[in-house]
């Protein structure tokens, strides 16, 4: 059960209804009543400002669709974000990550399914989780693909969404059509 109240249009502030339009008319194209700016909109200004960060670093920054997803799904598996993980695994699909590198992650398994980049991404954002920064090797293999632009968005996507795993598992969201926790502990 969520520990924070769905909150209706009326009960909304006029600055939680301005965040919500402004959420609304982006990518996004609705207010997911259940997902982490919804949370969020407690604080309007702070959901305001980094749903725009998110939504730079989801639909345009310097990793293609399929790398940003998979970022997504190792932050989550990190961070075990039940719902981010539900949300993004199909996404991960769609955009051409191999589902048998999905379902290892999902384990906690090293994968053989991952292709070169997505093995340096997975190396880089376990890093970046396990120890708060990255060898010099795993740096290399993001910058040699990507640049430093790659880099720090890589840095970046990592941190949004461990932000928005947090928010999640603090309030505590229900999972959609009281689907069971798909992920296990790694511990």
């Amino acid at each position: 059960m969520s520990r924070f109240k769905s909150l209706t249009e009326n009960e909304m502030s006029d600055a939680q209804r301005k965040a919500v339009r402004e959420l609304e008319s982006g990518p996004r194209g609705k207010l997911n009543p259940h997902g982490p700016n919804a949370l969020l909109l407690r604080s309007p200004d702070l959901m305001s400002r980094t749903q725009k960060v998110g939504e730079y670093l989801r639909y345009h920054c310097a990793l293609p669709p399929r790398l940003r997803e998979f970022a997504i799904l190792v932050t989550a598996r990190q961070c075990r974000a039940q719902l981010e993980w539900i949300e993004h695994s199909p996404l991960a699909v769609q955009h051409g990550v191999d589902p048998v590198a999905i379902d290892d992650l999902l384990q906690g398994k090293p994968s053989r399914a991952l292709r070169d980049d997505e093995a340096a991404v997975y190396h880089f954002c376990r890093e970046l989780h396990e120890s708060h920064g990255v060898s010099d090797a795993a740096f290399a293999a993001v910058a040699e693909r990507f640049g430093e632009h790659g880099v720090i968005d890589l840095i970046a996507l990592t941190g949004y969404y461990t932000m928005l795993a947090m928010v999640l598992n603090v309030g505590q969201e229900p999972l959609p059509g009281g689907v069971a926790p798909p992920l296990p502990s790694l511990r």
